[in-house]
């Protein structure tokens, strides 16, 4: 059944679809357009701006996990793009904690299959778009940002 992103979102958050984080970060970047000639004009015009590779790297926290993404305060200056290193990030503190305690955001936070929320502060590069602060339960961590 074709959705449209916030529609997909909405029906993500009552449990009747699922996706996996990095198509809930997707589609919250897609809510910034409101109709498919909209995303194109802005596809078009940033398409020789350049692009880089991310490689998402988890952090266990005691209660949940956070995807952090480049530019995040507790993303690692020299992540393990292979997989080769198993580089496990850990740690004791929950995420509501780490969500207090930072100040520079480009992560999504998991606490189960049906709880996602993306936090972004900063400044997407080569003119690309952030996406939208979506949360899909209503956990707000958003007093620091």
């Amino acid at each position: 059944q074709w959705s449209s992103p916030p529609d997909a979102i909405e029906r993500f958050k009552s449990q009747e679809i699922r996706f996996p984080p990095p198509q809930f970060y997707e589609l919250c970047r897609l809510c910034n357009f409101s109709s498919l000639c909209e995303l194109h004009k802005f596809s078009s015009d940033r398409a020789l701006e350049g692009c880089e590779r991310w490689m998402p790297v988890m952090l266990t926290a005691a209660d949940g996990y956070i995807q952090l993404l480049p530019g995040d305060e507790l993303y690692p200056e020299d992540p393990d793009y292979t997989g080769e290193k198993k580089v496990n990030m850990s740690t004791d503190k929950k995420v509501e904690d780490l969500m207090k305690e930072g100040s520079v955001f480009h992560r999504i936070v998991i606490k189960n299959i049906n709880n996602l929320a993306v936090y972004v502060n900063i400044q997407a590069k080569y003119k690309h778009m952030n996406p939208l602060m979506i949360n899909s339960d209503c956990s707000d961590y958003n007093s620091r940002l």
